[in-house]
């Protein structure tokens, strides 16, 4: 008998309809919305909460900023500092302005959209802040207008500019990363030309949240890794920027959630004293034995605030002023800094004392640079700004002019230092006495412990559960070459081969077991290979298989996983019927495909770039001692090709005949649905417990996907179902369903499939399902059960890098297509997000 398709409900459908509406259009913000910077709760925050536009405490104390903030960061600002009367509203014209006060109609700083439409405002959940007009569409967006900080998502172009006081950020056309002082200094410089030589059209740089930074341009075939924070990769709930910090260093900073702090993990300028006017205007940057400090050359100045050395210092009498004499101040290991273009400046070859006299004869000269490197240049400065470098490694001598008599700084013995260094150098001497004698006496005691006990098999289990801790902190454990081999006994019980490499058993030194994958074919460098580790590490899911750790030494390349005890899907699937040990009754298949399905759904729509597994197949399904399904080898088909991931053939990645999806073999971008494809054959693997490529005299000679369907359309579900389980009692209409489900994710075109989300909902009984249109057959090359060659496929070339995407679920309905089927969710995005 036919089964009859369930009826549709319009109204509840459009009753839901309005429903999504309302609750889009609760996150906007109507316009004459304000805040108040004297009610710490008005705020504006984003759908989850993760940012919030509000006033702010900033330095100077007892000022606040109206900004975006991500947790206690400020990541934008709305106009300048300001006190604790000023307000942030929303115009009813739609311009939005910061007011000093309620009752002021001249704003501190204005958007400048009063005429562009403007009917609420967003802060989405990115931390871009946007005004939008009737129709939803951005009129004005923080992203496009940054002050000094970039988030992840952000992407920052030549245009665009990050300010902090006197100190600026750029993207030059050539795509150099630029720090300017004044807008006149360029004291940094580098980045793509120092890796490529190009001429770009339009250079984008962006912050993962990985914690690399790139740079992108339509001209360059991939993107370029300009930096790496020093904690890249590392625990997935670290927030990181880029921020252009009041001191004219370029950081990238990370904060971990409920640390309050951040903590800077690259800096451009290496060297924070080589940053132009650091110290201000004739202030002297040197090094104390933990970070830089200001001071003045000589006690011929003084600080101009002595509570903030960095703003510089000034002549106690100036040189117009000087009632006698004008002489030169020498300093040692001093060096002034100079860059391009600095016209105040002037060169010559010649000696420190011709260097001196001509700087001291010159009527503009303020200070000059001797350099002693061997190149004889001579600087001569005629500005009045003079930022000044000292350390022992400088062997330059310098000279400032002032007002005679010269009265140099005080030596520390001078000032009465000698005394109290002295005593603290004998401190020390009796401090690294005892520490030494400590560390002796620990050395000796430990080798006797270890003398007595390094064969008491006691001692070493517990020494294994000292390891284990190394284990559960979550971070991919680095294993050597010679652990593994031992673990595994010489790589000596398989548990199985793929096409990635094979797997094996092992017991690692906490004793617990876990499974070894050697890989092969494995081309990365060593740094590449680690970030796709810490990637595959950092992915999380019940249904997905846990990495421990990895291996890579010289051409050894390996993963450690948990071990699953039940191995995997195919063993229980397509054992054979003596086995009846091996074989799985219905509840616990559809727990499988449910499994499976939740755990494919995460790689697409979960995780912060979508990863397509290339290779979904029973094989890679596997269950631990509770029959629970976990995807094994995802995130393993960037690792295997390290070319630009955007472009892909079947020979570069390793996927399986008879679940690969049509698109393999017609020149079409892979995508998340293919994934969805491969699903589909194996769901209905689990219901038939027969591989979907056999044919056969029970089939009419036909591909059993194609069989199936034809014994569906005649209402004969029953013949599709695993005889086995026949005889034991099943839920019909679930397996009704899987079946129907399977037929939506095997259509011939990846549009008419549903993304795994929709798959989820409807194998859990929550969505209205209709019916599947018939599977097309795959093209002849596509069945069979092993690896894709080059040779089996010699006219593939390379995909291309997007792909349709279907205007509206009412077009595709039109088409005789499911609307659950939208191509507007991240499996249509191009296969420029296709792997993680």
């Amino acid at each position: 008998m036919r089964v009859p398709s369930p009826p549709r409900p319009p109204l509840l459908a459009f009753l839901l309809c309005l429903l999504l509406a309302a609750s889009a259009s609760a996150a906007d913000i109507p316009l004459n919305s304000t805040l108040y910077a004297n009610d710490p709760n008005s705020r504006w925050a984003s759908p989850n909460n993760t940012f919030a536009l509000s006033f702010v405490p900033s330095a100077p104390a007892g000022t606040l900023i109206a900004a975006v903030s991500y947790s206690t960061i400020p990541i934008w600002q709305a106009g300048p500092s300001t006190n604790s009367s000023a307000v942030l509203r929303l115009l009813p014209s739609g311009d939005l302005q910061l007011l000093p006060a309620a009752s002021s109609t001249t704003p501190l700083w204005s958007s400048s959209t009063a005429a562009l439409g403007v009917t609420a405002a967003e802060l989405q959940e990115s931390g871009n802040f946007v005004l939008k007009n009737s129709s939803g569409a951005t009129v004005w967006a923080s992203f496009d207008q940054p002050t000094d900080t970039i988030v992840p998502t952000q992407q920052l172009n030549a245009n665009h500019t990050l300010t902090s006081g006197l100190y600026s950020f750029k993207i030059k056309p050539n795509g150099n990363l630029t720090l300017l002082w004044n807008n006149t200094i360029t004291y940094y410089n580098l980045g793509l030309n120092s890796t490529a030589n190009s001429n770009l059209s339009n250079p984008i740089l962006e912050i993962r949240p990985t914690g690399i930074l790139t740079l992108s341009d339509p001209s360059l075939n991939s993107d370029l890794d300009l930096a790496y924070s020093s904690d890249y990769a590392e625990e997935s709930d670290v927030f990181r920027i880029v921020k252009l910090d009041n001191d004219g260093n370029l950081r990238i900073h990370s904060f971990v959630q409920g640390s309050g702090t951040l903590t800077a993990g690259w800096a451009a300028v290496s060297d924070q004293c080589q940053v132009y006017g650091f110290c201000g205007n004739n202030g002297i940057c040197s090094y104390n034995e933990t970070s830089p400090i200001c001071g003045c050359p000589s006690q011929n100045f003084e600080f101009i605030d002595s509570r903030d050395t960095s703003r510089g210092c000034k002549r106690t009498r100036e040189l117009q002023d000087c009632s006698g004499q004008v002489a030169m101040l020498q300093l040692d290991h001093t060096e002034f800094l100079t860059f391009e273009p600095e016209l105040d400046t002037q060169v010559f070859y010649m000696g420190n004392q011709p260097c001196n006299l001509n700087c001291l004869n010159g009527a503009s000269c303020v200070a000059s640079t001797s350099l002693s490197d061997g190149s004889g240049q001579c600087f001569l400065k005629t500005s009045s700004f003079v930022s000044g470098f000292r350390t022992p490694a400088i062997p330059s001598t310098s000279y400032v002019k002032v007002c005679a008599p010269v009265l140099p700084n005080p030596s520390p013995a001078a000032a009465g230092g000698g005394g109290r260094d002295r005593w603290r150098l004998r401190a020390w001497v009796v401090v690294v006495a005892v520490l030494a004698t400590l560390f002796v006496l620990a050395l000796v005691e430990g080798g006797f412990w270890w003398w007595c006990i390094r064969n008491n098999t006691k001692f070493s289990a517990l020494s294994s559960q000292y390891a284990l801790l190394e284990y559960a902190s979550g971070a991919p454990v680095q294993f050597s070459y010679k652990e593994l081999q031992k673990a595994t006994k010489g790589f000596k019980e398989k548990l199985g081969e793929g096409g990635f490499g094979a797997v094996y058993k092992g017991v690692l030194a906490n004793r617990s077991v876990a499974a070894v994958k050697q890989l092969e074919g494995i081309e990365q460098g060593e740094k590449q290979f680690r970030m796709e580790v810490a990637t595959i590490s950092s992915t999380h899911h019940l249904n997905l298989v846990r990495l421990i750790g990895f291996c890579s030494e010289g051409r050894h390349r390996l993963l450690v996983y948990e071990f699953m005890k039940n191995g995997s899907l195919d063993s229980f699937l397509f054992a054979p019927e003596e086995q009846s040990g091996k074989h799985l009754n219905w509840e616990n298949r559809y727990s499988v495909a449910l499994g499976t399905a939740r755990g494919i759904t995460y790689l697409h729509e979960e995780c912060r770039d979508c990863i397509v597994h290339c290779d979904i197949k029973p094989e890679n399904i596997l269950l631990d001692e509770n029959y629970c399904a976990k995807v094994s080898d995802f995130g393993l088909a960037k690792l295997v090709n390290p070319k630009d991931h955007r472009y892909r053939t079947l020979t570069s990645v390793r996927g399986t005949r008879g679940y690969l999806a049509p698109e393999w073999l017609a020149n079409l971008p892979i995508t998340s649905k293919s994934d969805v494809y491969s699903y589909g054959m194996v769901l209905l693997e689990i219901v038939s417990g027969k591989r979907n490529f056999e044919v056969s005299a029970e089939t009419n000679h036909k591909k059993f996907s194609l069989w199936a369907y034809e014994e569906f359309e005649k209402g004969n579900v029953e013949a599709v179902v695993d005889r086995r389980l026949l005889s034991h009692e099943i839920d019909m209409e679930q397996v009704r369903r899987a079946v129907v489900v399977s037929f939506w994710c095997i259509q011939e075109q990846p549009s008419q499939r549903p993304m795994m989300g929709k798959v989820v909902q409807m194998l859990e009984g929550i969505m209205e399902i209709e019916r599947p249109p018939a599977p097309k057959a795959a093209a002849e090359g596509s069945v069979g059960g092993t690896s894709v060659t080059a040779s089996s496929v010699s006219a593939l070339s390379t995909f291309a890098a997007s792909m349709p995407v279907p205007s509206s679920s009412s077009s595709l309905q039109m088409a005789g297509v499911s609307p659950f089927a939208s191509g507007k969710h991240g499996g249509e995005r191009g296969t420029s997000s296709m792997v993680s």
